[in-house]
């Protein structure tokens, strides 16, 4: 009977625990881990994030930029953080292809990470060099199937590697794929003219596509982009495979309290909420998940989702991560 009551206690005091965990959450600093150098979109979200955190939880947030190992590195330190939301993880597409690209995971994403939000996304642009001759998606297509185009990657399991992947699988094309370190030096030789493509976040071409000085021609959503108008919709042409949406998500270590977990989730969704962030996000081509989407429960069931469809599309190109 001792012990009957003893375990009643035990319970009774970690139920009592949880909530005033939740309470006196933060009660240190908090660190946001980003799986990329800084500069790049996840860093800067990350950035933007971090002291509207601070200001509406009354402890400082901060960023720390673990790069390497397909981004490995960085998750598997959050993986292994103590599970009291004080180490945090921002990633995007790239952890869900990762969990199929990589054999040996020293973690499992979906156990050993919590996803609290699902933030915002955005749909691919597939650019190209000025001097190309086609001058829209159904030329460029045409062209593809007689010649090898090539197309600059950011990396193996990167959103655009996989964008490119998928497109050529789609298409039955063949296309030549050059790693990258990254967006930035990538637009860089397309620009120049040293490479032919290359899928980009439509906020980063914009304007070099209005100054005429790169080509966009197909946008991985249903709808063409008003911002830009040459960029034809892949969807359109291949069906909903082709709607890509690259995004981000806050992860917490496995096991980090619901409380705590949800403390988080509806801080973000206040502050990502605020008219003046979805208009800034609206104008660049960022999108705001749905009202239903934002809930920790459907951060869940959108992981799994993702986990589900890049491993598809690993398989059958039979892709593998760097060893």
């Amino acid at each position: 009977m001792r012990h009957v009551r003893l375990a009643a206690v035990v319970v009774g005091l970690l139920a009592f625990a949880a909530p005033c965990l939740a309470q006196h959450y933060p009660s240190r600093v908090v660190t946001i881990i980003v799986p990329y150098p800084a500069g790049g979109p996840t860093d800067q979200l990350a950035r933007a994030i971090a002291p509207a955190l601070a200001e509406k939880l009354g402890q400082s947030f901060i960023v720390e930029n673990v790069s390497g190992g397909g981004t490995n590195i960085a998750t598997a330190r959050v993986a292994r953080a103590a599970p009291d939301g004080h180490t945090l993880l921002l990633h995007n597409l790239q952890i869900s292809a990762n969990v199929s690209l990589y054999g040996n995971l020293p973690f499992d994403t979906e156990k050993d990470l919590t996803p609290v939000i699902f933030i915002n996304n955005n749909p691919l642009v597939l650019v190209g060099r000025k001097t190309l001759e086609p001058n829209n998606l159904t030329e460029l297509l045409a062209l593809m199937k007689n010649q090898t185009l090539k197309a600059a990657t950011p990396g193996v399991g990167a959103t655009g590697h996989l964008a490119t992947t998928l497109l050529a699988q789609e298409a039955k094309i063949k296309v030549d794929q050059i790693p990258y370190r990254g967006a930035a030096p990538a637009l860089q030789d397309i620009a120049g003219g040293h490479v032919d493509l290359f899928f980009a976040t439509p906020q980063s071409v914009v304007q070099q596509v209005k100054a005429g000085q790169i080509k966009a021609y197909g946008i991985t959503a249903k709808d063409k982009s008003p911002e830009l108008p040459t960029a034809d919709s892949f969807v359109k042409v291949f069906g909903p495979k082709l709607e890509i949406l690259y995004w981000h998500a806050l992860f917490a270590p496995g096991g980090t309290p619901d409380d705590i977990v949800n403390k988080l989730n509806t801080t973000l969704q206040e502050i990502i909420a605020d008219p003046a962030i979805v208009k800034s996000w609206a104008d660049t081509g960022v999108s705001l998940y749905p009202k239903d989407q934002r809930t920790v429960a459907a951060a869940r069931a959108l992981l799994k989702s993702e986990i589900a469809r890049w491993g598809q599309v690993v398989r059958d190109n039979n892709i593998q991560g760097p060893m």
